[in-house]
């Protein structure tokens, strides 16, 4: 069995607003489950704790001395703290320049920093106002990158920065930046850390390995997706269920293990990523082409029911869920209405709720009113990586005369 040789957790976009804010709540119950769980450990140290941006919803003083309060009340001797400043920091009135400097009062660390804890390297990087890295960072990263690598090849490097490296972990298209990618592609023994997106930390595409591995570290106020093809937009319902955190766990052999936290009901959502061998691409294990090519096959229970009909609100239609989704497994359904010759009529994706951890048995939806006629309504389940359900459930709906 693997030994423990160091413990950490990630996490980003706290949006603090005020004292009484959800996120501080929800922040606060995250730490004192980080040490809770770590308490039960045969190793029971936290020995860092990163927060990779947006942690003020307004980058006010008064924000900023929050989350301050929030970890002296929180954080134990013995755990580094290390944040990073994002967009959201530089909504303060003072622009850049105070936020940063109000950063350094608060905090009392630089913007961007390279520490050595345990004998790993951590190394954060901040972004400018306009959420880019310009030559100044550009440069610290090349400079520290450099001298982690001096320190052992054969050793994952740890590097935090706010907005995802663009084509990487979910979320990267729309939320992602360029700017490091020339400077980090040649390191792939590191593993990178970024938030931005609030993309579910639990989506199995919130690890990325090709050039490097990637991992989202989600958020505690809002899910947000990258998909644009739901009636509801890119906010899934319950999307203020939010409060995830990674908890990093490295072994004596210098493999990794990155575990989704779901804060909302204090547990795991599954046994997380291993990283085995983070400095040689040939061991990568998330990369797009093997998991496509290991996608589960989904499917619906033999006792799963789809029951659709017209209401004075729409067609309604309330269908169980996939088996797979309890792993987390299923992204979203296709519901397809066709008429007598097949010829589809309607298509709408709904998201499945693997986001979260208490996942509702049924899923329920009314969409706009079909003309009179008989129909035939069909939900198709759809997985992370291209597979989709080897059986569909369908219902015949006849709305008036047929």
């Amino acid at each position: 069995m693997k030994k423990t040789a160091l413990r950490f957790m990630v996490c980003s976009d706290l949006h603090y607003g005020g004292p009484d804010c959800r996120e501080k709540q929800r922040f606060e119950e995250g730490l004192r489950q980080l040490y809770a769980y770590a308490d039960g450990q045969e190793y029971s140290r936290v020995d860092a704790v990163y927060i990779v941006g947006d942690f003020a919803t307004d980058g006010t003083l008064e924000q900023m001395k929050l989350v301050k309060e929030s970890l002296d009340r929180g954080i134990r001797p013995g755990t580094a703290v290390n944040l990073s400043m994002a967009s959201h920091e530089y909504h303060e009135p003072h622009g850049e320049e105070g936020a940063r400097r109000f950063f350094a009062e608060v905090f009392g660390q630089p913007a961007d920093t390279h520490r050595v804890i345990g004998g790993y390297h951590f190394i954060s990087v901040s972004v400018t106002e306009d959420n880019h890295f310009r030559a100044p960072q550009i440069a610290f990263a090349e400079r520290e990158l450099e001298a982690a690598r001096e320190g052992g090849a054969e050793k994952p490097i740890f590097f935090f920065q706010h907005p995802h490296l663009t084509g990487t972990v979910y979320g990267s298209i729309f939320w992602g930046e360029r700017d490091l990618i020339p400077t980090l592609i040649h390191y792939p023994q590191i593993i990178d850390f970024s938030g931005h997106s609030h993309a579910p930390i639990n989506d199995p595409r919130s690890i990325h390995q090709d050039y490097l591995t990637s991992v989202g570290t989600g958020t505690f106020s809002y899910f947000e997706m990258d998909e644009f093809d739901k009636p509801y937009g890119t906010f899934p319902p319950d999307a203020g269920c939010a409060a995830q955190m990674q908890i990093v766990e490295v072994y004596e052999d210098n493999s990794v293990l990155i575990r989704p936290w779901d804060v909302i009901t204090g547990q795991f959502f599954h046994d997380g990523w291993l990283v085995e061998r983070a400095w040689d691409p040939s061991s990568f294990a998330y990369t797009r082409e093997k998991r496509e090519r290991e996608a589960p096959v989904l499917h619906f229970g033999p006792e799963a029911q789809l029951h659709a009909e017209q209401t004075g609100e729409g067609l309604e239609a309330v269908f169980d869920q996939a088996l797979e989704l309890e792993k987390g497994e299923v992204n979203d359904y296709l519901i397809t209405v066709t008429d007598p010759e097949r010829r589809i009529s309607r298509r709408y994706a709904l998201w499945a709720p693997y986001y979260l951890m208490n996942r509702p048995e049924k899923m329920r939806y009314t969409f706009p009113p079909l003309a009179p006629g008989t129909w035939m309504v069909s939900v198709t389940a759809r997985g992370f990586f291209g597979n989709r359900s080897e059986n569909t459930l369908e219902a015949r709906l006849v709305v008036g005369e047929s």
